[in-house]
This record gives structure tokens, C-alpha cells and sequence, in this order.
């Protein structure tokens, strides 16, 4: 029987609530994302009557789970609220990256008391444990009273602990009445906590893998979830090793980082010469040819640091901690071939060019992709979707650019979503790159978002359909209209008319100087630019014959 309603609940209610926020802004939370509903109205008020809280209501709860992930890629979570139900059940996708990338992430959701549960009672489903082994702890308090409510500032703590490497799940219900005024707080319990002192760096190096390294030709390859750029640099520059970094390493910009490694490895004669050994940092590129070719040298990979288990080829001879690069460098100092760096240093420069020379023509999705990575607003950020553009940034970007994919699950959903959590966490520019059916899929980001003052420069490659599916053997070995029915799925939206919609400044470009144009001007915006991808196929086989006639030139 359901109890009646007790005005000394939404007392107690509100003030366990508020006492958990305290909790959460003196830890550092400064930002909430909150998909309306009634049920989390305690929480909800007790975030937004905050001053520290940045309070962001997006209407769409899987677009509100994939803001949060943008947000918390700045090292702190947000606080991610919605009411119970599939509202809940929409964070999902959003979680499971987050656990992927160890992203922090805050995720509250409210839910029916214990009597309205397993009854049939509406928007109540199973809640517990609702996002499996993505969280990094999982808990439910039950309905807070006036006795539980000390136990609601520990909770925040334990909480925002627990989060720092990843998604945290609080399922938090609430009986009525859900509004009431926040009685007094229990008092802080603050403690001063010192870290024990940090292990010797050498002692977390084991002298059986210095002896696998110690070789002339080595790689060092870096990618998604990589330590900060210095940590990789000073075992490059010790080394004298080749530094293969993908964009979202964010360690292009090293002195004489390669970008071009995708295309400088189709070429046979090129690839004839394999490391000795390669140390990977964070994921693996996307670039299949660059496993394959490591897979294939028989050399041993030495993985450093995660996120996780990072040895999709179970090829990963021995993994050492992030802690232990300096002792890495130092035992490692001088012992690259300086002709085998030059190698790679010259063809890369020769790639660069010829490249360059390919993209002059029409504005081809390599070319787009070049252009963004070339022409970011000062002091902005790059978002890019983990499919072709994020293949064609990889390969045609060049050196220097620095992005965030969402790599941890490699899913085109929530990438537009990501940006404006991005955009909304650094009040910088922010650009997006995707194609169109991520665009289309994660339309929803937009709504509200004049109301934002976010500047989100969005360009869409829209070739009216799943492109990088035109590069799978489905394409050749299929009927080209079951190809199309099941991989190349055309959708016929008219992206700029969709942006419009949202009131967005939306057009479609047809020339590189349009584009750089468009990237120049501030403001939310949505610039489309329309390829095909047959011919897309064509100028991809370009780019990589033109870098072999450059490499046999030289």
C-alpha cells in the first residue's frame, strides 16, 4: 500500500539532496546535466539552487548522457540527472563510452520508491545495476529520511572518489511530495588525506622488458587515451625513435610526429622494412594497414598504460604503467638508428607533398577533412566522428592537429552531443567534423542550442549514406542494390534544412575557400559539404598512388 504523503519526506528529501550537492561542488563538480522529469525534483532544485553549478537542461536524455561525456573529457564529471524509466535506459550509450575511455561521469537517476516498484506502476523499470560492469561502483541509498540524511555527504564523496576514471551510477528514489524546503545540513567530515609515497619509477620497469626494447629500429605509436604529449615525447627524444601519432593522441604536434603512416605503408616497398620492436601508447589508430604491418613484423609490442586492456591483436608481449616512461627513457637513451628515424622522416615530407598535390582538386571528404584540421579557430577544439572522417583526419590531416573521438566503444552516436559538452565546458570554439548519418542520428543536440551561447561550428560530409561501407569487400561482392539497401543506406534528409529547423545558420559549400570561410566565423553553425562516394573510393586510391610515385621518386 502506497503510504500517504508525508510533508516531513520532501523535508528530508531536500535536504539529504542538498547535502549531497555541498558535497559534490566542494569536490569540484561545477557542472549539471539535467533531462527534465518530475521524479528527480529534489535533486534538480538542489543543483540548480547552487551558484557554483552550471545547470544545462537538454531535452533528449541520450543526447544529455553524451554532453556529460563531453564535459567530463576536462578531467572533472558532471553531475547527469534525469527521472526514472527509459529516460534512464537512454544514458546507456553514453555510459558505456565512458566507461570505455574512463571518462568521468556522474550519473543520477531518480527512480520510484520500493512500493511502486515490480507493481506495475508507470514509468517505473528495473533500474538496479541498469548499466552493468561500464560503472565504476554502483548504489542505490534507498529513500532518504531524516536519519539517512548524514549518510548523503558521504555518498557525494564516495561518489565523485570513484568517478575519476569513469562512470559512477547512483540510483536515487524519491517518494511524494517531491518539492519541499532543505532543513539544515549535516555538518562536512573534512579529513586530510596524504597520498603514500609513489613507487621508484625504475622498480615498475621490469629489466626483461629493457632488454626487448633495446633495439635500433623502433616505433613508437600513439593514440586515443595516450598519456599527455611530454610524457610521450621524452621517450621519443631519448629513443631517437619514429613517433606514429594519430589525432586524438594529441600528440601530432611533436617535433616530427608522422601523420601519413596509413598511406606511407601501402607502399610495398616501403613496408618491406618492419621494426625491430614498438611501443604503443593508449589505442590503437584506426589505420588497419598500420596493425596489419605491425602484426606482421613479428615485432614485440610493449603497451604503456590503457585505458584497460589495450591488445585487440593479442600481440601485446608486456604491459608497463604510465609511471614508469621516465625510467623507459632512460633506459632506452641513444638507442635508435638516427638512418632508420631519417627514413621515415623524409618519406613522410614526400607523403605530405603529394598529398597536397592530390587535394588541390575539387573539395574531395579528404580534402574537408584537411581543410578542418588546417583551419581551426585560434585556441579551439576539434570533434570528429570515429568513422570516415575520423579515418580521413588520420591519414590526410597532416601533422600538428589535435581532436577527441569518442574511441572507447568507436560508435558514430552522440558525437554532435560530445561536441557541445565540449563547447559548453571550455567556452572556446568548438568544431565538429562527422558525416551525415551521424549528424543525423544525433540531430537532437541541436535543439535549444541558440538558447546556448555555445559557439558549435559543425561541418557535415554528407554523401547521403553509410561511406565508409563503399571500402568493405560488401561493396564489390554484392549486388550493388542490396549493397545499397543494407550498407550504403541512402536516407534523403536534407541536413541543412534539419539544422535550420533548429534555427541554425546552415548552408552547403562547394569550394575549399567557402569552407575556410564558414570555419572562420563564429557562432553555431552548420556547413554541409556534398560528395559521392563512389567518387570518394576513387580519390582515396589517388592520394595513396600518388604517395608511392613520391616515395619512388625519392
Amino acid at each position: 500500500m502506497t503510504p500517504p504523503p508525508d510533508p516531513d519526506t520532501a523535508v528530508a528529501q531536500a535536504t539529504c539532496c542538498a547535502a549531497f550537492v555541498d558535497e559534490l561542488v566542494a569536490g569540484g563538480v561545477a557542472h549539471a546535466v539535467i533531462a527534465p522529469g518530475s521524479r528527480s525534483t529534489p535533486l534538480a532544485l538542489a543543483l540548480a539552487a547552487r551558484p557554483e553549478v552550471t545547470v544545462h537542461v537538454v531535452h533528449d536524455e541520450r543526447v544529455a548522457a553524451f554532453v556529460a561525456l563531453g564535459i567530463g573529457l576536462g578531467g572533472t564529471p558532471a553531475a547527469l540527472v534525469c527521472t526514472s524509466g527509459t529516460a534512464a535506459a537512454n544514458f546507456h550509450p553514453a555510459v558505456v563510452e565512458a566507461g570505455l575511455s574512463q571518462v568521468p561521469m556522474l550519473v543520477l537517476t531518480a527512480d520510484r520508491p520500493p512500493e511502486l516498484r515490480d507493481v506495475g506502476a508507470p514509468q517505473a523499470i528495473d533500474q538496479t545495476h541498469l548499466y552493468g560492469r561500464s560503472v565504476r561502483w554502483f548504489h542505490d541509498p534507498g529513500v532518504p529520511d531524516a536519519h539517512a540524511a548524514p549518510v548523503w555527504r558521504s555518498l557525494g564523496a564516495r561518489a565523485l572518489a570513484a568517478s575519476v576514471d569513469g562512470p559512477v551510477h547512483l540510483n536515487l528514489p524519491f517518494r511524494e511530495p517531491l518539492v519541499g524546503e532543505p532543513g539544515p545540513l549535516p555538518p562536512r567530515r573534512r579529513v586530510a588525506v596524504t597520498a603514500p609515497p609513489a613507487p621508484p619509477a625504475s622498480s615498475l620497469l621490469p629489466p626483461a622488458v629493457v632488454d626487448v626494447l633495446r633495439r635500433p629500429r623502433g616505433l613508437v605509436l600513439a593514440g586515443a587515451g595516450s598519456p599527455p604529449a611530454e610524457v610521450v615525447a621524452a621517450l621519443v627524444e631519448a629513443s631517437g625513435w619514429p613517433l606514429l601519432a594519430d589525432p586524438v593522441s594529441r600528440c601530432r604536434p611533436l617535433r616530427g610526429a608522422i601523420a601519413a603512416y596509413d598511406s606511407l605503408l601501402r607502399d610495398e616497398t616501403f613496408a618491406s622494412v618492419p621494426p625491430d620492436v614498438v611501443v604503443r601508447f593508449g589505442r590503437p589508430a584506426t589505420s588497419k594497414v598500420l596493425a596489419q604491418w605491425v602484426a606482421a613484423s613479428g615485432a614485440p609490442v610493449v603497451q604503456v598504460g590503457g585505458p584497460g586492456v589495450i591488445d585487440p591483436e593479442h600481440l601485446v608481449a608486456a604491459q608497463v604503467p604510465v609511471a614508469a616512461t621516465a625510467a623507459l627513457a632512460e633506459a632506452l637513451a641513444g638507442v635508435g638508428d638516427p638512418e632508420w628515424r631519417a627514413r621515415w622522416g623524409e618519406a613522410a615530407a614526400r607523403a605530405e607533398a603529394a598529398i597536397d598535390g592530390v587535394l588541390q582538386a575539387p573539395l574531395a571528404e579528404p580534402t574537408v577533412a584537411r581543410i578542418v584540421a588546417r583551419h581551426l579557430p585560434p585556441g579551439g577544439e576539434l570533434v570528429v566522428a570515429a568513422s570516415m572522417p575520423m579515418r580521413d583526419l588520420e591519414w590526410f590531416g597532416g601533422p600538428g592537429v589535435v581532436a577527441h573521438a569518442n574511441r572507447g566503444a568507436n560508435g558514430i552516436d552522440g558525437v554532435l552531443s560530445t561536441a557541445l559538452g565540449v563547447a559548453l565546458r571550455t567556452g572556446s570554439p568548438t568544431v565538429a567534423l562527422l558525416g551525415d548519418i551521424a549528424f543525423v542520428h544525433d540531430a537532437g543536440a541541436l535543439t535549444a542550442i541558440t538558447r546556448r551561447g555555445v559557439d558549435l561550428r559543425v561541418v557535415v560530409v554528407d554523401n547521403d549514406g553509410g561511406g565508409i561501407f563503399s571500402f568493405l569487400p560488401q561493396a564489390t561482392q554484392l549486388p550493388a542494390d542490396r549493397f545499397e539497401e543494407l550498407f550504403g543506406t541512402p536516407h534523403g534528409t536534407d541536413v541543412v534544412a534539419l539544422a535550420r529547423a533548429h534555427g541554425v545558420d546552415a548552408v552547403a559549400v562547394t569550394s575549399g575557400d567557402q569552407l575556410v570561410a564558414r570555419l572562420r566565423a563564429p557562432g553555431s553553425t552548420v556547413t554541409v559539404v556534398r560528395t559521392d562516394r563512389a567518387g570518394n573510393v576513387r580519390v582515396h586510391a589517388a592520394l595513396h598512388e600518388a604517395v608511392a610515385a613520391a616515395l619512388r621518386a625519392g
